[in-house]
């Protein structure tokens, strides 16, 4: 994203909610490669981003009267972006959310592994995990959910949250250990 200052950004906000095709224009440009770098992290390829992508952009240009200018704009946008890929994975696919949490015990990760790999190869491990486990690894870890929320948002249970997220830690140990030694 390039640095655009307060008043520069307030302006394109401005022009937004009068339905400014410039100012919409400007907002995406803005906000593209952001936008795509949080929705990547949530499904499974580069099409399905640029869907989640355009749909929060889509919902930006809809709901902008609503935004609080004296907020922030990237958190006010970033939890549209989380809200429309998680809308997104609902509608793909039926989530298979773990119940046990006894299955997992002694499960353990070191995230001091995971500083001995690049950015690209950690994203293509992400993505590479289930679908419940990316979603509860990324609404956790990345984006600060607490369990109870997340529990909420996917209609599951805060054992299964605190499973999916243990599992995953697990499956990504396993997927980084593979890679350190190849």
């Amino acid at each position: 994203m390039n640095k655009q200052s307060e008043p520069e950004l307030e302006q394109i906000i401005k022009g937004c909610t009068r339905n400014n095709r410039n100012s919409q224009n400007e907002l995406y440009k803005l906000y593209y490669s952001y936008a795509m770098s949080v929705s990547i992290r949530y499904v499974k390829n580069e099409t399905d981003a640029i869907t989640v992508t355009n749909d929060s952009f889509l919902k930006v240009f809809r709901y902008i009267k609503k935004y609080n200018t004296q907020q922030p704009f990237k958190p006010w946008f970033r939890k549209i972006l989380v809200n429309t890929a998680l809308t997104h994975i609902q509608k793909q696919s039926k989530m298979k959310m773990l119940e046990n949490i006894e299955d997992v015990k002694g499960v353990t990760a070191r995230e001091d592994v995971l500083s001995r790999i690049g950015y690209k190869e950690l994203l293509v491990m992400v993505q590479s995990l289930s679908t419940a486990y990316r979603t509860v690894f990324n609404m956790y870890i990345i984006d600060g959910f607490k369990h109870r929320e997340i529990a909420q948002k996917l209609g599951i249970t805060e054992a299964s949250s605190k499973s999916n997220l243990a599992r995953a830690r697990a499956k990504l140990k396993d997927l980084v250990t593979e890679e350190i030694n190849s």
